[in-house]
């Protein structure tokens, strides 16, 4: 066993490092490619950025090129203005543009108009000087710094003032607060700043690297003052340059770096994108990669571990399949014998319940012998007395009377050869097939059979025969015997009750079947869920019972009535009646031809 193991061990260890190798080729390639995405994403927000400063910026040097010309400022020069109205020119457009301050200096340094008072002593120590050296020059100048006077970030812009016959006058110098600028982006994302020719940050919308420097010849920024926290730079295999900071809260720990020139401005603007997403990408997809490659792995192993376990069960099943099939074989045949027993057995029940229903309606002839031979006594003994008195009345002469006796007797040799026509049809055995037959027919001769009993015992009967034939599928004989043993049964479970009414009734087409409805006043059905249940009966032998579940106490009549109605595609059901007794329904098929029409 262990040395099976050690001899398996070396596949789960290689497939465990293939399914590294891949998970690390998946973060790989997701990282360069999430990279390069997020590097277009940074470009364009760094082009938006810098966009804004200069556009904002823009509006301040169209500014002073436009009041640099203005009237009140040129007539300055040769004293025609007064220095107030001047002044009050650019104080008002100092309010409505929203710049720091506003001057307008002559070719020699002096102030001759300022929105806010500016000594001439000032200039030459202000940032702006190199934008005012310019403007001099005839170009437009710009400079930034720290206002000496208001201890604030600006940026100035300085547009010189040309004379009629040409040559520069003096120079309008308009400075920008930058600390109003950076309110409108600060916090945003992406981390941005701007750096000048020295690597100062100048602008930015994250305060805490405002002024940081960065070293000469190297990456990234140090702070003025104190201490340089952690930093190292890192440049991908795409050429991407990566920051790995600890510069606080604000700024990324890992950022892309993005560096953009803006010679209209004399910055450089920069930008520091989050790398976070890109890994938590890169490492959810190498997750997934690595997921699947340990499924695989897994169901490779247990493949494998599972054929061993079939291959070794395969060989035990055959050794075991060799061992049985002499053991199968016997059996096989002791089961071909059994099969010929139980078709012998079949056939001798089928024959036994063909004696059974003979039997039973031989039986039941037999009980109904003593009200046969009263049917049939009653007539011969009025054929006797009407043939006397025919006799005696064609001696006298009187020929019609005697008529009337002879009519008297046909009719009742006709009654005699009805009952004994039905008894013959219900001794003898019928084997034909299911046919159309008069369920009026079956019902009537039924009650013809039991009606010398029913006449001795009192028992009333309900019966009203359907105008016309009610043709179903059924055998004549067959479905008489199920009505006689209905009736008989409810004629027995009468016996000894006050009240002995026997309703019989033909529904016609219900659900597309007739149905037959044998009921009774006795104490109705003990066990309604087993009376069909062969040698099941509450009867006596000596002394039958009234609840309709036996034949002679046996237990078959009913069973045999409910497998003779199965024979014909019909259905017996029997049930207790709300208002007392027991209700037998009996359901045939339509006849085709009734049901067409």
């Amino acid at each position: 066993m262990t040395s099976g193991l050690l001899r398996r061990a070396p596949v789960p260890v290689l497939g465990l490092l293939v399914v590294a190798a891949l998970a690390y080729g998946a973060w790989k390639v997701s990282y360069a490619r999430a990279l390069d995405g997020l590097a277009q994403r940074g470009w364009s927000d760094l082009a938006l950025t810098t966009d804004r400063l200069t556009g904002q910026l823009q509006r301040y040097q169209d500014l002073a090129v436009m009041m640099v010309t203005h009237p009140a400022l040129v007539g300055r020069l040769d004293g025609s203005v007064p220095q107030e109205e001047a002044d009050a020119l650019l104080l008002r457009a100092a309010d409505r543009t929203g710049v720091m301050n506003m001057a307008y200096v002559d070719a020699e340094g002096h102030v001759l108009a300022a929105a806010r008072p500016v000594p001439d002593s000032a200039l030459p120590r202000s940032p702006a000087m190199p934008a005012y050296v310019r403007a001099m020059t005839g170009a437009l100048g710009t400079a930034h710094g720290i206002d000496p006077f208001l201890d604030r970030r600006a940026y100035y812009f300085a547009a010189p003032s040309f004379a009629v016959g040409g040559g520069v006058t003096g120079a309008l110098l308009v400075a920008v607060n930058i600390d109003a600028l950076e309110q409108e982006w600060r916090g945003e994302r992406p981390a941005v700043f701007f750096t000048d020719t020295t690597g100062e940050v100048f602008v930015t919308n994250r305060s805490e690297i405002l002024f940081w420097r960065r070293p000469e010849g190297s990456p990234g920024l140090v702070p003025a003052i104190g201490p340089a926290p952690p930093f190292r730079a890192e440049i991908t295999g795409r050429g991407e340059e990566l920051w790995h900071t600890d510069w606080g809260v604000y700024l990324p720990r890992t950022g892309l770096h993005l560096a953009r020139d803006l010679p209209k401005i004399g910055l450089t603007g920069e930008a520091l994108i989050e790398t976070a997403p890109v890994r938590r990408i890169a490492a959810l997809q190498a997750a997934l990669v690595g997921l699947a490659g340990l499924a695989a792995l897994g169901a490779f192993l247990w493949a494998s571990q599972r054929r061993r376990v079939l291959a070794r069960a395969n060989a035990l099943l055959e050794t075991r399949v060799a061992a049985r099939t002499a053991e199968l074989s016997g059996t096989n045949l002791q089961l071909r014998r059994e099969v010929a027993e139980r078709q012998e057995a079949e056939a001798a029940l089928k024959k036994a319940q063909a004696d059974l229903v003979q039997a039973g309606k031989l039986s039941a002839l037999g009980q109904m012998s003593a009200g046969i031979s009263h049917e049939l006594n009653q007539p011969l003994m009025a054929i006797r007395q009407f043939a006397e008195n025919g006799t005696l009345l064609m001696e006298r002469g009187r020929t019609e009377a005697a008529a009337q006796n002879l009519s008297r007797i046909s009719e009742l040799a006709e009654r005699m050869g009805r009952i004994i026509r039905n008894l013959r049809a219900f001794a003898k055995q019928e084997s034909s097939p299911v046919r159309p037959i008069d369920l009026t027919r079956a019902v009537e001769t039924a009650l013809e059979m039991t009606e010398a009993r029913r006449a001795r015992e009192g028992v009333t009967l309900d019966w009203t025969a359907p105008a016309g034939p009610v043709m179903a599928l059924g055998g004549e004989v067959r479905l008489g015997q199920v009505l006689l043993n209905l009736i008989t049964n409810a004629l027995d479970a009468m016996q000894g009750r006050e009240t002995r009414h026997l309703t019989v009734a033909i529904d016609r087409g219900i659900g597309g079947r007739h149905r037959i409805r044998v009921a009774d006043t006795g104490p109705g059905i003990a066990a309604p869920e087993r009376i069909f249940d062969p040698f099941y009966t509450t009867k006596e032998v000596a002394a039958p019972e009234a609840d309709g579940t036996g034949e002679e106490g046996m237990g078959l009549g009913l069973s045999i009535s409910y497998g003779l109605v199965q024979s014909f595609g019909g259905r017996i059901r029997g049930r207790n009646r709300p208002q007392g007794g027991a209700e037998f329904t009996v359901e045939l098929d339509r006849a085709p031809q009734e049901a067409a029409a």
